[in-house]
């Protein structure tokens, strides 16, 4: 499917669960026709719950719901889950689901990390929040900082064509999209990445955008990895005077987070890159505003994972009033839970730092060359029945 530009359509944004979930379930006591949900992690807590019941409504209305999850992020879903879901005639299908050899995981790359949610073929929401409890604040110390939106207007249609075409398994989704001509400002661009006709396609947007800013970026990103070409175009922007601002983490969900990003303090702090790592709490977020008005927001970091094995996706938006929202969501961050990285804070340069940033430089250079000789199988989409032996 070909990513085209889409004008007329409204965009709003959402940040973290308690912002998303109370839209999302709203949407779905309104839902008549069609639901359709995609998610790296469906897991059996209170916002699964509240998702199930709402699923359930819809079903009872009349609603056709499909559900796809990851079955490597959706692993701990209960067999009692399930059930629920069948029982109330929603179809729950698990992308690339394989049971553990040794105990160990089997199905760790090329995941299904992709977020969305559409309604009746009139709303979508798109972005990096998962269904489960851990995106609400409430939560605790670990909750995850995140951001999505909902979208309305002809790119609508385009999500769902999409998801139409990508689904060759059992109950694919019909296209019910009604091409919502309500005027909006924004225009929008629904960008995906897949192991076969589109494998660059979201670092491409990033790409085009960094090298075309003229006054700052603002870029937050969970896992802050990205490929030589990309660190390249950032340290780049700085040097010709842009502005440029990187919120990373500093409070990781994975130890080996700050490790990583670490080792590109010493090429992009001197070029003028500004760092900051996010303290408060896990950040989770995938997104970006050049110049306050390109903005991206999805599900992809920009790691090894998204840019060369996950599938991903993305909306891209130009609109003069959403870049302007994100960017002050994105400066408030900043402000309130963000410590600067200043030149004094970068490690030493010694002999292992020197050679070690050598050779994370060369991976990352030839990673997505490597990647791409990997073969792709086609995507195995199970369908989960009802569990006879469902937990008690």
């Amino acid at each position: 499917m070909k990513h085209e530009w889409r004008d007329g359509n409204e965009v709003r944004l959402l940040e973290n669960g308690e912002e998303f979930f109370p839209r999302v379930f709203e949407a779905l006591r309104e839902a008549r026709r069609r639901v359709y949900i995609e998610t790296f992690i469906l897991l059996d807590d209170e916002v699964g719950r509240a998702l199930l019941q709402a699923l359930a409504e819809a079903v009872a209305r009349g609603a056709a719901v499909d559900v796809l999850a990851d079955g490597f992020g959706s692993e701990p879903l209960t067999a009692d889950y399930r059930a629920a879901l069948a029982a109330a005639g929603v179809r729950l299908h698990l992308y690339e689901p394989r049971r553990r050899l040794f105990g160990l995981r089997t199905n760790l790359f090329r995941r299904l990390h992709r977020k969305i949610v559409l309604i009746d073929g009139r709303l979508a929401f798109v972005g990096g929040i998962n269904f489960c409890s851990d995106q609400l604040l409430a939560s605790g110390p670990l909750a995850l900082h995140d951001f999505a939106v909902e979208l309305r207007g002809p790119i609508v249609a385009d999500i769902e064509r999409f998801v139409a075409r990508s689904r060759s398994a059992a109950h694919p989704p019909q296209t019910s999209a009604d091409e919502d001509r309500a005027p909006g400002p924004a225009r929008v661009r629904f960008v995906t990445r897949d192991n076969h006709r589109h494998p660059g396609d979201i670092e491409r947007e990033y790409r085009v955008a960094i090298r075309a800013a003229q006054r700052e970026i603002v870029l937050a990103n969970a896992y802050f990895f990205p490929g030589y070409r990309l660190l390249r175009d950032l340290r780049n922007a700085a040097r010709r005077g842009v502005r440029v601002t990187v919120v990373v983490q500093g409070k990781p969900d994975l130890r080996i987070v700050p490790i990583v990003v670490r080792w590109l303090y010493h090429y992009l702090i001197p070029a003028g890159v500004r760092i900051c790592e996010f303290r408060t709490r896990p950040l989770h977020a995938k997104v970006a505003v050049v110049d306050g008005r390109w903005a991206t927001v999805g599900s992809s970091n920009l790691d090894p994972l998204s840019l060369s094995l996950n599938l991903e996706a993305n909306v891209v938006i130009v609109d003069a009033a959403f870049g302007a929202e994100l960017r002050t969501r994105l400066l408030q961050l900043l402000a309130r839970d963000c410590v600067p990285v200043t030149a004094a804070r970068v490690p030493k340069r010694t002999l292992w730092r020197i050679v070690s940033s050598v050779l994370v430089f060369h991976f990352l250079r030839h990673f997505p060359r490597w990647v791409e000789r990997i073969p792709a199988a086609r995507p195995r989409i199970e369908h989960v029945e009802a569990d006879a032996h469902a937990d008690r």
